[in-house]
């Protein structure tokens, strides 16, 4: 994947509405409700920073797959992913220490299975979210 030397700035806006609850907005975009999570004492069925941190190294080993698949003309059918993060108590400070990420990967006929596991073991390695955080990501693919 050839990256090019360049800086890209992304800008978001958070804003507290009540409670422990918020905004999320980006230009262009739809904004997001987020919430303390109720371990926290939060809120139930809103985004929380924890899910949105855990679902942006999902995303992104995704895009990054979709990439490395499409430069490779992979045929594949389908493409889902699960994912996990653990949150610990690491040296008197909560802490994500492993994402798990999950994905099932369904090819075409004739598809290669071979290259599949070689595509997503090697965009996990290259994805940015991950690069961009302390937190061991642990990929367990499944290839049908």
């Amino acid at each position: 994947m050839e990256v090019r030397s360049k800086v890209y700035t992304y800008r978001t806006a958070v804003k507290w509405t009540e409670q422990k609850k918020g905004i999320i907005s980006c230009e262009g975009k739809p904004e997001i409700q987020v919430a303390t999570p109720p371990e926290f004492k939060g809120h139930e069925g809103i985004w929380s920073p924890e899910d949105l941190f855990v679902a942006s190294v999902n995303v992104c080993v995704m895009s990054t797959f979709l990439a490395f698949a499409d430069r490779a003309g992979l045929a594949f059918a389908s493409y889902q992913s699960e994912a996990e993060g653990r949150l610990e108590l690491v040296e008197g400070k909560l802490q994500v220490t492993v994402i798990t990420l999950r994905p099932r990967i369904t090819l075409q006929a004739g598809g290669d299975s071979a290259k599949a596991k070689e595509l997503i073991e090697k965009a996990e390695a290259n994805c940015l979210i991950s690069h961009s955080i302390k937190t061991r990501v642990s990929l367990e693919a499944t290839i049908n």
